[in-house]
């Protein structure tokens, strides 16, 4: 039997992103387009694109952890909501708030061939306490 779109979002967000050299293959589809809007403004990345990106984050980063707040599905499609936490190379003892995330993916055949993500840097401000209880997990 195989997974739904929901489970499959689930698994790569709580998967080990930084230790799991093979989570591109595992999770992407070849013909993968991320449609990114950040303070950086829009980026699309594609498979090779992401592969840099991840390479990127496992030399940045000693570890990194996703605290979600909802996963919803409608068919293919699942949005999920979540922060990113990280421990970073210089720091390893020390876990930081660095974003948090929208995120709109549609999943083909158990991977993810299209993402609509949004995302904003974690500020001082914020108010994680109250607004990441889980709502729909």
């Amino acid at each position: 039997m195989s997974k739904s779109a929901k489970d499959v979002v689930k698994e790569f967000y709580l998967s080990a992103i930084l230790k799991d050299e093979s989570i591109l293959e595992s999770y992407f589809h070849k013909d993968i387009e991320l449609i990114w809007n950040s303070t950086e403004g829009l980026s699309i990345l594609h498979y090779d694109d992401l592969n840099v990106f991840f390479e990127e984050i496992r030399r940045t980063y000693y570890d990194i952890r996703a605290e979600v707040s909802h996963i919803l599905e409608d068919g293919n499609f699942v949005t999920i909501r979540y922060k990113y936490y990280v421990h970073t190379i210089e720091n390893p003892d020390e876990e930081l708030g660095i974003a948090h995330f929208i995120c709109i993916w549609e999943v083909k055949d158990g991977k993810f061939i299209r993402g609509h993500q949004i995302s904003q840097p974690v500020m001082s401000i914020d108010d994680t306490n109250k607004s990441y209880h889980k709502v729909k997990v």
